[in-house]
């Protein structure tokens, strides 16, 4: 059996309980802090970093158990008997599948920019992704993730005497972790979950995405009983285009929800 670390968690605010779920390749920093704050004026928001991001160790190999068993023992640690998951990318295979394994202590479910299953483009994607990575190539890793990752009315928007330092930005941020997290998302599939969640889910669509396509969120608001569908007109990543309107939306269906 494969020992999991401890996952480096941060804990915030006070109220109920918020267990975020970040993407492949990403961090709770990397991913959440737009919003972290408004999310812990109301809730104790509990933010573990997956093996290989943040200051969480790396592993060799990594499943989509392992993710669920330590953002579960993170809550744990906090504190939290029930939470609502915030997933995104990769963050909803971990919320679906943790839903399906702990579904007494599940409230709700937020899911951005996901997928139940990757699709053929996203396979594509996510071998690409790996090959640059374990080629050490960087600078067409960063290449790539400015390609798939962001909206085309973003990354255009970037000067052009900007897009060398932007694209060194993100080559600097790669986590450890971000090849053995796309295999978890090559690997995966929650469909047979989909229909037993019962808990008040919403689903966000980002609808320039090229890396996961948006049908993919159709899908998961489709499969989920009661589920509610909301659009934001990004790319891959909103907290970096329009983070006050992913807020919004997410703010805005926890008060609604009482979550």
């Amino acid at each position: 059996m494969t020992q999991i670390p401890a996952f480096a968690t941060t804990v915030t605010g006070s109220g109920p309980g918020i267990l975020l779920a970040h993407g492949a390749g990403g961090s709770i920093e990397g991913n959440y802090a737009p919003i972290r704050a408004a999310l812990s004026e109301g809730h104790t928001v509990v933010a573990p970093d997956y093996p290989g991001s943040g200051a969480t160790p790396r592993m060799e190999r990594l499943t989509l158990d392992d993710l669920v068993d330590g953002i579960v023992a993170a809550a744990d640690e906090a504190g939290l008997e029930t939470f609502t998951l915030l997933g995104y990318s990769l963050g909803t295979l971990v919320s679906v599948r943790t839903a399906a394994r702990f579904p007494e202590r599940v409230r709700g479910l937020v899911l951005t920019a996901g997928l139940a299953r990757p699709d053929n483009r996203t396979l594509a994607s996510l071998y690409l992704w790996q090959k640059l990575l374990a080629d050490g190539d960087l600078k067409a890793f960063a290449r790539f993730v400015a390609l798939s990752g962001f909206g085309q009315n973003f990354y255009n928007a970037v000067p052009a005497e900007h897009v060398p330092a932007f694209l060194d930005l993100i080559a600097a941020g790669v986590p450890a972790g971000a090849f053995e997290q796309a295999g978890v998302v090559a690997a995966s599939d929650t469909r047979p979950h989909l229909a037993r969640i019962s808990v008040p889910t919403l689903v966000i669509a980002t609808l320039q995405d090229t890396l996961v396509s948006p049908a993919n969120s159709r899908l998961l608001a489709d499969g989920i009983p009661g589920a509610e569908y909301a659009e934001i007109d990004t790319g891959h990543i909103p907290m970096a285009e329009k983070p006050r309107e992913w807020e919004k939306l997410i703010l805005d269906f926890l008060a609604r929800k009482e979550l």
